[in-house]
């Protein structure tokens, strides 16, 4: 331990002003690399997991102690620069320390601030002709002050889109049906993204219910230019596509109408799905267990277990048809508790996978007594082979 100590303070005291710990000596650890930057007379930690960064602040005595902490348990290495070299803290696999030094001809760009601008995909300053009448840009492209966090949850929701399309080449062509599309905002930011930056073909519907709507819509489809997004009326349980279906998106479809619409996409055989879904009724009115009475006794618990249960078996079901499911936070709970999202892309998944996914959902089932509309629907056109229930 002193021997790591005397080695990181002589490195420290070079004046660094940029640190990278990396390789985690476990899998299992928490983060896998952290990036330090010295900022005025602190230091500014980025801690990397495999989805999320985390941010903390230290200062320089605590920042030493860390450095310490994290070589003695966590990482393996220490890469640091200050004006003229990088340093270099290896430590062997029986915790002996050793450090290098070497010049380099570009070192890292130092962090002037800690509020430092994200790399948004919609970027301010380019006039996004949907964000301004949203009244999120104003007609500079520039954010309007009051909508900054509705700024930043459209970005969420494409950021969350692109991690699964960024490998897609220029000139891909995707077919596209937005289900319960209501006013269209993302609708039209999302065909603006695929358009505009990455230059993908589509060719996209919106549905839903209200004939004004579908009018208001399409007029302002016509006033952008978009000629490959149109939208129709009608019933997403009902509803037959005309073309092979590459993406589905569902935002807030309420109730059971956000199953026929995963039902849909499995049934065409869909490659990505994102699903916010929103007022899960069913459930709640059928959940009943004896032994987890805990759960249903009070009604707000009832109708949150009943919330998660749904969205859960609606995961597990949609692994059971071969996809690979994530669960994820579309906007921060503080703005709104329907607040998952559902990303699903089709993958070759192994049958004890499949099988294992709907063993899940029908454990599930038997334990709270339900009946789930889309297991139901999968069920009946043996698109699932359940043998339990």
């Amino acid at each position: 331990m002193s021997d790591l100590i005397t080695t990181v303070e002589a490195c420290f005291n070079q004046k660094v002003y940029k640190i990278i710990l990396s390789k985690p000596r476990t899998k299992t650890k928490d983060y896998h690399k952290i990036v330090i930057s010295q900022i005025n007379e602190t230091y500014h930690l980025e801690k990397f997991t495999a989805t999320q960064v985390f941010n903390e602040n230290l200062v320089t005595g605590q920042l030493i102690e860390f450095l310490n902490q994290a070589l003695e348990y966590d990482f393996q290495q220490y890469n640091a620069w200050d004006d003229q070299f990088e340093y270099i803290i290896q430590i062997s696999k029986k915790g002996k320390p050793s450090m290098t030094r070497k010049a380099v001809k570009e070192a890292p760009a130092k962090a002037n601030t800690h509020n430092r601008q994200k790399n948004y995909i919609l970027q301010e300053g380019v006039v996004i002709a949907p964000l301004v009448d949203m009244g999120i840009f104003t007609k500079e492209g520039k954010v309007v002050k009051t909508m900054t966090d509705k700024f930043r949850q459209i970005n969420r929701f494409v950021e969350i889109i692109d991690d699964e399309i960024k490998s897609l080449a220029p000139g891909t062509e995707l077919n596209v049906i937005d289900f319960g599309c209501g006013k269209s905002y993302l609708t039209f930011i999302l065909y603006y993204y695929l358009t505009e930056i990455k230059n993908i073909k589509v060719n996209m519907v919106g549905l839903d219910l209200k004939s004004d709507v579908i009018d208001r819509c399409n007029a302002s489809a016509e006033k952008y230019g978009y000629d490959n997004l149109s939208f129709k009326l009608g019933n997403i349980d009902a509803y037959e596509s005309s073309f092979p279906v590459d993406m589905i998106i569902t935002l807030h479809a309420c109730d059971t109408a956000t199953d026929y619409a995963l039902y849909n996409a499995i049934k065409w055989d869909t490659r990505l799905i994102f699903s916010v879904p929103c007022c899960q009724h069913e459930l709640n009115a059928q959940l009943e267990t004896a032994e987890l009475s805990l759960l249903t006794k009070y009604g707000i618990i009832k109708e949150r277990t009943a919330a998660l249960i749904t969205d859960a078996i609606r995961g597990s079901l949609l692994e059971a048809c071969g996809y690979k499911v994530q669960l994820l936070e579309f906007v921060d709970l503080a703005h709104t508790p329907k607040n998952i999202l559902i990303r699903a892309k089709k993958t070759q998944s192994t049958e004890k996978r499949k099988a294992q996914a709907l063993a899940e959902v029908e454990n599930a089932i038997q334990a709270f007594s339900l009946k789930p509309t889309l297991f139901q629907l999968l069920e009946t056109d043996k698109l699932i082979n359940s043998n339990k229930i």
